[in-house]
């Protein structure tokens, strides 16, 4: 089952209000790709503060230790087994970022990609009538595309 795709209206997420337009970040915390991309996640907090949440299919207790050691300050859920929020999503790899606005996912991402996060990034903005703040760029390090 491919991930959710942009369109379709955004599964529920308990303890999430989809009120405002919202990056949703599902990871794992033991993933080597989910801990290259979550610190270039938190600069859409840095950027677009209180409109991103992780999902994190990991207790809470793993979570907080994966937050405190990658420098996440966006608050992440849990989605423990039998991982009902990912599957309702169709998570297939993590990370996967999605974009919701009004209800709806209007972007997908899945792994790490450069041009996706970016790309959600610029959506993300424009949305919030806020300036758009690169994500990642090609000198920072990363590679451009990572499958997770």
């Amino acid at each position: 089952m491919p991930a959710i795709e942009p369109g379709t209206r955004a599964p529920e997420i308990p303890g999430v209000a989809f009120d405002r337009p919202t990056a949703v970040y599902v990871y794992k915390v033991t993933c080597p790709v989910c801990q290259i991309s979550a610190p270039v996640t938190q600069t859409f907090e840095a950027a677009y503060p209180g409109h991103v949440v992780g999902v994190g299919q990991d207790p809470p207790e793993k979570l907080e230790r994966f937050s405190s050691e990658f420098g996440v300050t966006f608050p992440s859920v849990e989605d423990a087994p039998p991982y009902d929020v990912s599957n309702a999503y169709g998570i297939r790899t993590v990370p996967t970022l999605f974009l919701i606005e009004d209800g709806t996912v209007t972007d997908t991402v899945e792994s790490w990609d450069r041009e996706g996060f970016n790309r959600v990034s610029r959506r993300l903005a424009a949305a919030l009538g806020a300036e758009y703040a690169e994500i990642s760029h090609p000198s920072d390090g990363l590679p451009a595309f990572r499958p997770g």
